[in-house]
């Protein structure tokens, strides 16, 4: 049986968390329905709201189910740059008011692809925050270039490839002593960091049901009873800017999976590291050694192409990530590695390991055991041509 170590991809579903899908799934009833049946509907998503809320330090109300996380960063982005860019005042004057976002590099590519449409089609200009050489963005750059022609700060909480965990709140302060909103991308860090809206003091929060054992198609928007955004669907207008019919049954088990808490196992991600360090000595971790995500382990191994070991460690029966993509078969180095400094053969030679509820620590054993020959095997294939 295959040791699952791709956690941040996505989590399996608690059994939990699968009876309560199963038997939302069973209700009859449109939530926006007025009669008996719809009402149970709407009782079961409104009880899943105010879970999420609650694993989030938000209100209900401020809590709007999407898609997805992609569809919730998307939202927030284009949905606060046409907010402090309103169409009427556009076309009056011909330009944008407020032209510029704010992003640090190593992004997730939802928010990159996101300025980047802004940046094509709207108007936005995209200000690239730099980032140093374990992932963190330079707050000092990011300070000196808030100004009243911003329209919105955007940042991961923790990168999703890295782990490095970003100082939001300082950021936050900094962008609200100016008027400016700020989004967050917590997708990675959801169900393993602390999260509180209110406390933090951000416009928008992103999150997204799959990356905690809830299913796939489900995400989540906090967005603050003070926050304008402006929506990406209209016709309905069943949530805060967002409009469709609802998933109750899909939004029960992300409900279901928010209320099952925090998994902090950073014991268990320091074995790993200190497992992998002894056993291929010439790996490199990658992200900040302390301030990351509980269950992240991110390496590059010199010599190697990523591909390789991912394919010989899943002929071993280890399931993990590089982290990277690959464009018609040509492997890509990682922008996020790219960011940090480093070299393309270097950044492409990355493997991302994930921890997660159920990993054991004869799982983390089994996997530094077979590591070595797998990377001596992708050694000798050596690097790919591109």
């Amino acid at each position: 049986m295959a040791i699952y170590l791709d956690y941040a991809a996505t989590a399996p579903m608690p059994s939990p968390v699968v009876d309560a899908y199963a038997a939302a799934l069973r209700l009859v009833g449109n939530p926006s329905s007025i009669h008996s049946q719809g009402q149970d509907a709407r009782r079961v998503l409104e009880d899943a709201r105010e879970q999420v809320a609650a694993s989030l330090g938000a209100d209900r109300v401020e809590v709007t189910f999407t898609g997805g996380g992609t569809e919730s960063v998307n939202l927030a982005i284009k949905g606060l740059y046409w907010s402090r860019n309103p169409a009427g005042r556009v076309a009056a004057e011909g330009r944008v008011s407020r032209p510029r976002i704010v992003v640090p590099l190593a992004e997730h590519h939802a928010t990159i692809e996101a300025v980047e449409w802004l940046a094509a089609h709207e108007g936005a200009v995209v200000d690239w925050v730099p980032v140093d050489s374990v992932g963190r963005l330079d707050v000092d750059y990011l300070a000196s270039a808030l100004g009243s022609d911003v329209a919105l700060v955007t940042l991961l909480m923790a990168n999703n490839e890295i782990g490095t965990v970003q100082p939001v709140a300082e950021v936050a302060a900094l962008a609200a002593a100016q008027g400016i909103p700020v989004h967050v991308d917590a997708i990675a860090a959801y169900g393993y960091l602390p999260i509180d809206v209110h406390a933090l003091g951000v416009a928008a929060l992103s999150v997204s049901a799959h990356k905690i054992g809830g299913p796939v198609g489900v995400g989540a928007l906090v967005i603050a009873r003070d926050a304008v955004i402006e929506p990406l669907v209209h016709g309905g207008s069943q949530q805060r800017g967002r409009s469709g019919t609802q998933d109750a049954a899909g939004a029960a088990a992300f409900g279901a999976a928010a209320s099952l808490g925090l998994h902090r196992d950073t014991a268990l991600r320091d074995r790993l590291i200190a497992g992998v360090q002894r056993a291929v000595p010439t790996a490199v971790l990658r992200g900040d050694p302390v301030d990351r995500l509980p269950g992240n382990a991110h390496f590059t191994f010199p010599g190697c192409e990523g591909d390789s070991l991912l394919f010989l460690l899943d002929s071993a029966g280890f399931s993990v990530s590089t982290g990277s993509a690959c464009q018609a078969g040509v492997p890509e180095a990682s922008h996020v590695l790219l960011a940090l400094g480093l070299d393309e053969p270097t950044a492409r030679g990355a493997l991302r390991f994930t921890l997660g509820r159920d990993t054991t620590e004869a799982e983390v054993d089994a996997l530094v055991a077979a590591l070595p020959a797998a990377v001596d095997a992708a050694r000798a294939a050596g690097l790919a041509a591109g």
